[in-house]
């Protein structure tokens, strides 16, 4: 992938996350680094939104409902909605956290009597978490779906996510053309079930077959880590001991994947693979400038968080982005991937997170 593409996608996340300054927002402009680009399909009518939710201009109340954020990706994705919420004096933002996706549905439906402006929800699991989506929509609350897809269309005002299939892809063409068509790979997947997975690894596979149509890649362990460095290492202990041969090992997350890389340096197995994340952590552009083991990432900037914050108020105050015409809230923006390598990274660790 050239780098123009991807750097003036990120780019664009000024749009999403600081348009709403010429909509009368009191906020900072700036410049945080943001990561998405607008690939709307279609778009929600925000004067729609602002009858139902009262908005006029005034103050408006944000809830923020996401998984644990133990997790460094996640806990950037906190991070930056907490800090787009404070650049405005209009939005009181409120942060839940919950352990399972039983305990977050718990959680939205203990919000929705108090009738926020707008809900902002990264689901444990898309699907679990759909039905008290749809009671909030129902009750007139207008839900952001952030990353984790829910798995009905009225479930959510609006949805930003990554470009999870574009991962897949991505990262077969990377693996395909180190080993020339012509090697083992292992998958070390995220969560099992949910979109971001599932897509991920749909990607990849289908890819692979476009790249080699002869064949010659073979995936020869396909696991998931559930995005936890600690399973990553455990799960890739059993998988070296029962593959003799690993040419290349496709992670799904660049928090998990320092358990695999753990798992194959304990092994003593670093010289015979390559290993490529998804994500754009600190510690991988920084394993990734040293070279060896830790060939490449790509880029998952949880910047979209804020941009979903940004939506939320934009909803709420029954709003758009300046930009369109006539001013909308996309009912879908699509944040693009991008391949970090040794060769680019020093482009990219401005948008790494810790």
């Amino acid at each position: 992938m050239s780098l123009k593409r991807p750097l003036a996608a990120i780019s664009v996340a000024a749009l999403l996350t600081f348009g709403a300054a010429a909509c009368g927002g009191d906020s900072n402009n700036d410049d945080d680094g943001g990561g998405a680009t607008n690939a709307a399909v279609e778009t929600t009518t925000t004067a729609g939104a602002a009858a139902e939710t009262g908005g006029s201009g005034g103050p408006v109340t944000i809830v923020a409902s996401v998984p644990p954020t133990d997790h460094g990706w996640l806990g950037a994705i906190s991070k930056n909605a907490q800090a787009q919420a404070d650049r405005y004096d209009d939005v009181d933002f409120r942060l839940l956290e919950a352990a399972d996706a039983d305990s977050q549905a718990q959680q939205i439906e203990q919000v929705i009597p108090d009738r926020p402006d707008a809900l902002v929800v990264l689901p444990q699991d898309g699907a679990a978490l759909t039905p008290v989506a749809q009671r909030a929509e129902a009750a007139g609350i207008p839900v952001i779906n952030v990353d984790r897809l829910f798995t009905a269309p009225d479930a959510a005002t609006a949805t930003i996510l990554g470009d999870n299939y574009q991962i897949g892809v991505l990262a077969a063409d990377y693996i395909a053309d180190r080993l020339r068509c012509d090697g083992n790979v292992v998958e070390i997947q995220g969560l099992a079930g949910i979109s971001v997975t599932e897509e991920r690894s749909r990607g990849f596979s289908d890819q692979l077959r476009k790249a080699c149509p002869d064949g010659g890649v073979e995936i020869v362990a396909r696991q998931p880590g559930d995005f936890n460095p600690d399973t990553g290492l455990r799960v890739m202990e059993t998988i070296l001991q029962a593959q003799d041969r690993i040419d290349a090992v496709y992670t799904h997350d660049d928090d998990m994947a320092q358990g695999v890389v753990q798992a194959i340096r304990n092994a003593d197995r670093q010289d015979e693979m390559f290993l490529t994340g998804v994500g754009g952590s600190q510690d991988a552009m920084d394993q990734i400038r040293e070279g060896g083991l830790y060939a490449a990432t790509f880029l998952y900037n949880p910047n979209m968080a804020a941009s979903a914050v940004n939506m939320a108020r934009l909803i709420a105050l029954g709003e758009g982005f300046p930009e369109l015409v006539p001013p909308e809230v996309p009912r879908q923006i699509v944040v693009p991937a991008a391949t970090v390598t040794q060769d680019n990274v020093a482009e990219y660790e401005q948008y790494a997170f810790n």
